[in-house]
């Protein structure tokens, strides 16, 4: 099968996809503090999915992070979960120049826009900084029959109609892409995998530890605690190379010709003036530098990929184009 690559950000490749209840007001003030030339507060961070998934993990951690390089402070993390994300991008919209607002999202709000048809899309949003990118993981309960990938390849070859799969995002995002692109590698028809989305990692993991999924496909990050603790195996990853601390290999060292890295960025509502977009950039950018994200990028599994304004926006419609793409080859568009 002829491999594909898409680009995740400038000189990095992977062979698929790297693939929101009221919004206050608030306010927003620009204060010089300690040798920095603002603070951001009264800044509201939109999670459009539930809390306890990858946006919303990675939301809290950046805030934290800010609040540490003294770029922020008093900022609100809220979810409006809803549609793969769409429901909050509608939201975002909405609030056409409210400076002092922002969504995470990532990959699989670029696939939910398109597998629900949504008449809002991130080209209504003013792209502020792509964050991290992340390999996705194939993922069981302790408690499970299957002990490496290959066991669970069989059988799902063998009965494809009895295998299902839980994903933390909804048709079009990077953990209802991976096992339709795995289906495809074992020869197996993408149409008949019998896939279960949710809002979210947290949402999924209660499935996966009670057995009600074969397997989930979701972020290293939401699930590490599991992990460590000994609640879930990981089968594989879905990434160019293994996890540090996780005994798993990757899909194409376990003979499954696949490579999705998902991704996690940050966009503002339509409208806002160039100096609240700067003001963004500059807060993600001090944020970078601090220890809690430091600490977190080692520890949940994710890389620095740092591209802001209008670089992003590029990315974001690259990305775009290749969700689209990937779902048609696939039959699923």
């Amino acid at each position: 099968m002829a491999r594909r690559s898409f680009a995740l950000r400038p000189k990095l490749l992977a062979t698929v996809v790297a693939l929101a209840a009221a919004v206050g007001l608030g306010t927003w003030n620009a204060v010089g503090v300690g040798g920095s030339d603002s603070t951001l507060t009264g800044l509201r961070i939109m999670v459009p999915n539930n809390p306890g998934g990858g946006y919303d993990i990675t939301a809290r951690t950046s805030v934290n992070a800010m609040e540490e390089a003294g770029a922020a402070r008093t900022v609100e993390v809220f979810n409006i979960p809803g549609a793969g994300g769409t429901v909050g991008l509608g939201r975002l919209a909405a609030e056409e120049g409210n400076g002092r607002l922002a969504m995470q999202m990532g990959l699989g709000v670029v696939g939910s826009v398109y597998a629900n048809s949504s008449r809002i899309t991130l080209a209504d949003t003013t792209p502020i900084a792509l964050l991290l990118e992340e390999p996705d993981i194939i993922v069981v309960s302790s408690n499970s029959e299957y002990t490496d990938i290959g066991q669970l390849i069989d059988d799902w070859k063998a009965d494809p109609d009895g295998i299902a799969v839980g994903g933390g995002s909804h048709p079009g995002g990077p953990d209802h892409l991976v096992p339709m692109l795995m289906a495809r590698a074992v020869g197996l028809d993408p149409k008949k995998v019998d896939y279960v989305p949710f809002d979210g990692g947290g949402e999924l993991l209660a499935s996966v530890l009670g057995d009600k999924v074969a397997f989930g496909v979701s972020g290293i990050g939401e699930h590490i605690d599991q992990v460590e603790a000994g609640r879930l195996r990981v089968l594989a990853v879905t990434g160019p190379e293994r996890i540090d601390g996780v005994d798993a290999p990757t899909l194409r060292e376990a003979g499954v010709d696949v490579e999705v890295t998902n991704w996690r960025g940050v966009v503002a509502p339509p409208g806002i003036t160039d100096a609240d977009r700067q003001a963004l950039v500059d807060a993600y950018a001090e944020m970078r530098g601090a220890r809690q994200w430091r600490a977190a990028l080692e520890r949940n599994g994710w890389h620095d990929a740092f591209l802001t304004g209008d670089d992003f926006g590029a990315f974001i419609r690259r990305q775009t184009a290749q969700v689209e793409s990937v779902l048609g080859e696939l039959g699923l568009a």
